[in-house]
């Protein structure tokens, strides 16, 4: 198992996020190989997570139409023949729902901030849907990103722009823009077993299957040897999705991965993420979540070692004190893998950032002060 990944760089080395949903205007000065991100609900933690994903998809259209669906922001709209339509309501991804301002999201270098605004199309686009469209304007939604603007016109109603027309323009568009990052993203609950399935077919018989197996060890305690995904299985008592089995020394039969806990399939899904997101991004959001206070220290230990591993950027968001004492525990330990916190909170009417070094950390848990 190599020690170094090939490149050893952080794609956000820091962070500033303008006018985008209830961030008005935050800087983060310094990521961390491993990043955790506390504060009290509703500071706009998750928000942090959304704009990172946006960003490693360059601002395609399909991760902001994800986004959007992810929260269930979709509005009714009129669409031609004066149709009442449901519409991604791209309004709320802007600070205030002020379409007007424009949204930046990257690190400090200008050249390297993803920008989006919406705006009247471009006269090409707009000749293009006017057969189709005529007398109305078509709105689109700009992404700019190292001086390349793509544009995706903002009509919905099929009546208006057929799908198949919008889905060649969209693809179009594609072939065009910068290359992405790879970034997996997993939500408060468990990975689903298609999720997991998904994941395992990438690993499965490479000497990544081992480094999922072995991170799963350093948590569970575990002797486990084997893990596999069966496949859906149907029978005549009904249909049996994807299951994750996992055999362990001792142990003649192989067992269900989810029989041994909430926390044993949290951490499974999550060690395939990063196993999965090599020079990438892992987004958690509620990293605690399905994991026992007393095994944060390992899990953290596994992440921090397994992000160094694989040139992996993590960040996580938390509400536990129990999740930030075992990172800072095992952030000093490791100490050749760069982990900070970020405290989100309130202050004049916006959100800023505090930043904890390991030292801070170390000293915030042995006095029992909370940093959340």
């Amino acid at each position: 198992m190599p020690d170094e990944a090939p490149q050893d760089r952080l794609h956000l080395p820091e962070l500033s996020i303008r006018a985008f949903r209830g961030l008005k205007d935050l800087t983060i000065p310094k990521l961390a190989r491993v990043t955790l991100i506390a504060g009290k609900n509703g500071v706009g933690k998750t928000t942090v997570l959304d704009a990172i994903r946006i960003y490693a998809a360059r601002g395609d259209y399909s991760a902001l139409l994800e986004v959007l669906r992810d929260r269930e922001e979709i509005s009714l709209q009129t669409g031609a023949d004066d149709d009442v339509i449901l519409a991604p309501d791209w309004n709320s991804l802007f600070c205030g729902r002020n379409a007007s301002d424009s949204i930046s999201i990257g690190p400090n270098e200008e050249e390297r901030k993803l920008r989006i605004r919406i705006g009247p199309a471009k006269k090409q686009t707009q000749e293009k849907f006017l057969g189709i469209s005529p007398g109305r304007k078509v709105q689109a939604i700009m992404v700019k990103f190292e001086g390349e603007e793509q544009e995706y016109p903002l009509t919905y109603s099929e009546k208006a722009i057929p799908r198949y027309l919008f889905s060649e323009f969209v693809l179009e568009r594609k072939t065009n823009r910068s290359p992405t990052i790879t970034c997996n993203s997993l939500g408060p609950g468990l990975s689903n077993n298609r999720e997991i399935a998904r994941f395992w077919d990438s690993v499965a018989l490479t000497d990544n299957e081992y480094k999922v197996v072995k991170s799963l060890n350093l948590i569970l305690g575990k002797d486990i040897e084997r893990i596999a995904v069966l496949a859906e299985e149907r029978r005549s008592s009904g249909r049996i999705g994807n299951r994750v089995m996992v055999k362990s020394t001792g142990h003649d039969s192989p067992v269900p991965l989810k029989s041994l806990g909430d926390g044993a399939a949290r951490v499974f899904g999550i060690a395939l993420a990063l196993v999965c997101s090599r020079d990438g991004f892992v987004l958690i959001d509620e990293v605690e979540n399905g994991i026992h206070h007393a095994a944060e220290y390992e899990f953290w230990r596994m992440v921090l070692t397994t992000a160094k591993q694989n040139n992996v950027q993590v960040f996580a968001t938390t509400h536990g004190w129990d999740c930030v004492v075992g990172f800072a525990q095992a952030a000093k330990e490791i100490g050749d893998v760069e982990g900070a916190l970020i405290r989100l909170d309130e202050k004049n009417g916006g959100i800023r950032a505090v930043d904890y070094s390991v030292t801070d950390l170390e000293t915030a848990a042995s006095l029992g002060v909370e940093v959340r």
